[in-house]
C-alpha cells in the first residue's frame, strides 16, 4: 500500500464511508485518549479523517 499514515475517523459512519471508497471496509477501534497520553501527533485532513504518522501498537486497540 502507498499509505503514509494511519487512517482514524472520530465516528463509525465517517470510517464507514471513507474505508467504502477502496471497497469493504475493516473498523477497529482504538483508544485516543491514550494515544494522546501516549504523545501520539494527530493531523486532520480536508475529508475529516484523523492522522498518525506512525504504526499504532496493540494495546491501543479496543473492543466495541
Amino acid at each position: 500500500m502507498k499509505r503514509h499514515h494511519v487512517h482514524l475517523s472520530a465516528t463509525i459512519e465517517t470510517a464507514t464511508s471513507v474505508g467504502a471508497r477502496r471497497g469493504t471496509p475493516v473498523i477497529l477501534q482504538v483508544d485516543a485518549k491514550a494515544m494522546v497520553a501516549e504523545d501520539f501527533l494527530f493531523y486532520r485532513s480536508e475529508n475529516g479523517v484523523w492522522l498518525v504518522d506512525e504504526s499504532l501498537p496493540g494495546s491501543l486497540f479496543r473492543t466495541a
